[in-house]
């Protein structure tokens, strides 16, 4: 008889001892799920936490700082590029042609590597003539691009061509980082133009560009190319469908925008 009541004992303390074990396991793993969640953060969370930091978040290596006004302006162009406003898949098409052309001139210049969403914010959604004269992917004025060696005359018109152009912009980029230091100010200086950028810096006393007072396209200009950025590598997180490809040489394209593939 007490042989039996021990046994009992003896069951029913393993009992509680293997429930204590697996209330613990879940609780562990649940803790350790909530832990990675925060440490990694949901690749939405930018865009619906309003506390979100920005800092993760950069241009050419260049962070953003992490304030309201910073953090409003950076998902205002996140919502703006996304495919909810957009209705589009154009801008990814045209990296995967532009890409592989740009991607090896930039490195060659030593320009870091986000100058290449340039050209899509540039010329958006068509390649067509600015209301100022600004011409091809690079959006080159007639002068500029001639200053820059680029052939633009009734016959030929080198601005359309993708590798031309951005050796061409290269040259303009190395030339504006040697005045301004900063690659974030260069390319405000690429939209804006380098003699108001200088003006801007002289009348406020700031070199940060996060900082400063800027014209509305010139305010946003570096807030468009990094939400550029993020949307053709994170396609999905900003509502589209488009599947990223591995960018390859592709046979045949001359670097010409016109060219049909």
């Amino acid at each position: 008889m007490i042989e039996k009541k021990m046994i009992k004992k003896y069951l029913l303390t393993c009992s509680v001892i293997l429930v204590l074990t697996i209330i613990f396991q879940l609780s562990y793993g649940i803790a350790i799920t909530g832990l990675k969640n925060r440490n990694t953060g949901s690749k939405n969370v930018f865009i619906s936490n309003k506390n979100s930091a920005v800092n993760a978040l950069n241009f050419a290596d260049e962070v953003l700082p992490n304030d309201r006004s910073v953090n409003g302006k950076m998902k205002r162009s996140l919502k703006l590029h996304s495919f909810s406003n957009t209705q589009t898949e154009m801008l990814h098409h045209k990296a995967e042609k532009m890409f592989p052309v740009i991607e090896p001139i930039l490195l060659l210049y030593g320009i870091p590597d986000d100058f290449k969403y340039v050209p899509l914010v540039e010329s958006g959604f068509g390649e067509g003539k600015s209301s100022r004269g600004a011409y091809g992917p690079w959006q080159f004025m007639a002068g500029t691009a001639r200053t820059y060696g680029l052939k633009v005359n009734k016959r030929v018109d080198e601005r359309m061509n993708i590798r031309k152009s951005t050796i061409a912009a290269c040259k303009y980029l190395l030339e504006l980082h040697h005045e301004f230091k900063s690659w974030t100010l260069v390319a405000a200086a690429y939209n804006t133009g380098s003699p108001n950028l200088a003006h801007l810096i002289r009348s406020q006393g700031q070199k940060n560009y996060f900082r400063m007072k800027m014209n509305r396209e010139t305010g946003v200009y570096v807030y468009n190319l990094i939400a550029m950025k993020q949307i053709i590598n994170e396609p999905q997180t900003y509502g589209y469908k488009y599947q990223k490809v591995v960018y390859a040489y592709v046979p045949g394209f001359t670097g010409d925008t016109t060219t049909k593939l």
